[in-house]
């Protein structure tokens, strides 16, 4: 009968160690599947400007790429010259509309 907790232990311990090593041979399910390929963030267009929400009030300002910019403001070097209240007026002769990807098809 002393042998007995000595026999659990090691039992244990192979047991720990037969998942450990099956563990690594399991793949993670959220990973993308096989010929996946991801895209850095610096790949995107330079001039792929996004109005993401324009705010009204006293001084409009604008949300463009998550920043917030007022007229005048630069992004990618380009000047805001007008804040509407659902569009935005670039120096470049670009419209940049709220909801666009939604509204256009």
């Amino acid at each position: 009968m002393q042998n007995r907790p000595i026999f659990i232990l090691i039992s244990l311990s192979l047991l720990g160690a037969s998942f450990l090593s099956h563990s690594k041979a399991l793949r993670d399910p959220t990973l993308p599947g096989q010929g996946y390929v991801t895209v850095s963030g610096n790949a995107e267009r330079a001039d792929s400007l996004v109005l993401n929400s324009i705010v009204n009030s006293a001084k409009p300002h604008a949300v463009i790429n998550n920043k917030i910019l007022f007229v005048g403001d630069r992004i990618d070097g380009i000047r805001i010259e007008y804040i509407g209240k659902s569009y935005v007026n670039l120096s470049d002769g670009r419209k940049l509309k709220l909801f666009q990807s939604i509204t256009e098809r």
